[in-house]
């Protein structure tokens, strides 16, 4: 199943770094040697087995924007899940990057009208912290308005931190097309664990594609500041060149288990009840993978089984 998604914008306005660090594992420091993109580059990125992001990165350029909205409309906008439009925070040319947002919003009205629309307000850390809110507000404010009579959400985003992983965490749960069974049964997995929270993570992206809540949590920012802390773990393992496969952390607060679970994802268990034995919670880990699994293969009509994966 593809999902085709257009990642639009003005050149440097963070595009390709921010599809870089996501899916290419890039780190933040590294996106600088990144050039410019010519034209438009394709990618496929596989997600949860079924799922194949058909990923659109879309040269930002004044010569390229106009062909895509003359000579290559129909080809750029048909068919169109998700366009996601990344705003310069600091840009000098903020009615033309309005113009050339508002004429894709035409496009898409033309071609899919249908599609989910989201703006992210990028290089927030560019700006003073006390200023960020108003800024982004401001800016979200106005965006709402010109993209009437469509809808759009907003982010405001960076690579030096977590909301970047917020934001694309959140575009691609919308995506996922059996997400409520995933959710459901995550629910009760929660439930026979006894866990605070338990959290799902795409393997190779590490963005939380799906999450239970069963104790309430002061930090509501802490699944993307997870997401970016065990990614840059994951990649130091790598440049070692040893394979990330689990963690536990315990103190006398709580215990938390991170652990391989589909050939597509990793759970995350929270425990505050310190009378849970970590194997207990490790052994129920083992013996749900095949069951989400299953899930993770549906479509709404089938199931496809694939073998478990074997216990580390």
């Amino acid at each position: 199943m593809k999902k085709k998604v257009l990642l639009m914008g003005k050149s440097g306005a963070g595009k390709t770094s921010m599809r870089s660090i996501i899916f290419a594992n890039y780190i933040a420091r590294d996106t600088r040697r990144l050039g410019a993109t010519i034209d438009v580059e394709h990618s496929h990125v596989r997600f949860l087995g079924n799922l194949v992001l058909n990923l659109w990165d879309c040269g930002g350029q004044k010569v390229f924007m106009d062909s895509f909205l003359t000579t290559q409309r129909d080809t750029i906008f048909r068919n169109v899940e998700v366009l996601i439009y990344v705003f310069d925070v600091e840009s000098d040319e903020y009615d033309r990057d309005m113009h050339y947002y508002q004429s894709c919003l035409e496009a898409l009205m033309q071609n899919s009208h249908d599609a989910k629309i989201f703006c992210l307000i990028h290089k927030m850390d560019l700006v003073p912290e006390d200023q960020r809110t108003m800024i982004f507000e401001k800016r979200e404010s106005e965006l709402k308005k010109r993209s009437l009579p469509l809808s759009c959400e907003c982010f405001r985003t960076s690579i030096w931190d977590e909301t970047l992983y917020k934001a694309w965490s959140t575009i691609v749960h919308l995506l996922i097309p059996n997400i409520t069974q995933l959710e459901t049964s995550l629910n009760s997995f929660a439930t026979i664990l006894d866990a605070d929270e338990v959290l799902l993570f795409e393997k190779a992206t590490f963005l939380v594609i799906a999450s239970a809540l069963r104790k309430d949590h002061t930090d509501p920012h802490r699944f993307e500041k997870i997401s970016n802390i065990i990614k840059q773990f994951k990649l130091s393992c790598s440049k070692l060149q040893a394979q990330f496969k689990s963690m536990e952390v315990r103190n006398h607060m709580f215990a938390a288990f991170i652990d391989t679970f589909t050939p597509n994802t990793y759970v995350m268990v929270i425990m505050t009840d310190s009378s849970i034995p970590s194997a207990a919670t490790l052994v129920n880990i083992r013996n749900a993978r095949k069951h989400f699994e299953k899930v993770e293969k549906l479509d709404g009509t089938t199931v496809v089984p694939k073998s478990v994966p074997k216990t580390t």
